[in-house]
């Protein structure tokens, strides 16, 4: 079996799916179906009987719903500060696990309102990066809108 790691998860452990492979660094590994994968993790966190550790609670958020922080402040009518405590500090509020779960369950289930609440959050967070750019043409001004791939990083 293979201890999985990814996003800070302590206690996920592959039984099939993966192969291991030498590499010039060292034993490699691939996965197949990452995306799969990521998608029954946050079935599984979203239906365990204990409480959502906060990488657990941000594995949902970052992996399974594609929010960042502020857009799962506002879903959940916080702040972006609350969100990053309850992550970094393990001590997530019982209503925001439950409300997560919810969340994430409906959208995962194809609840349409649900999802197209989420992506519009999505998308929201997305224009808020973007930046307009603006070069001088001998016919005048031009504009291009482009992503501010330094915003992102940082989130």
């Amino acid at each position: 079996m293979y201890h999985y790691t990814d996003g800070g998860l302590k206690n996920v452990w592959l039984a099939s799916g993966y192969k291991m492979h030498k590499t010039p660094y060292g034993e490699g590994i691939s996965i197949e179906d990452l995306d799969g994968l990521s998608a029954a993790i946050c079935l599984a966190l979203a239906r365990k009987y204990s409480p959502l550790s906060g990488t657990e609670f941000r594995y949902i958020r970052s992996a399974g719903m594609k929010q960042s922080q502020a857009g799962l402040a506002k879903l959940l009518g916080n702040n972006e500060q609350a969100v990053a405590r309850w992550e970094k500090t393990g001590k997530v509020p019982r209503w925001a696990d439950k409300l997560v779960r919810l969340l994430y369950l409906a959208q995962a289930d194809g609840n349409v309102p649900i999802a197209s609440a989420i992506e519009r959050i999505n998308a929201i967070e997305r224009a808020a990066k973007q930046k307009i750019v603006l070069r001088a043409a001998k016919s005048g001004w031009a504009s291009k809108i482009e992503d501010d791939v330094r915003e992102r990083a940082a989130t």
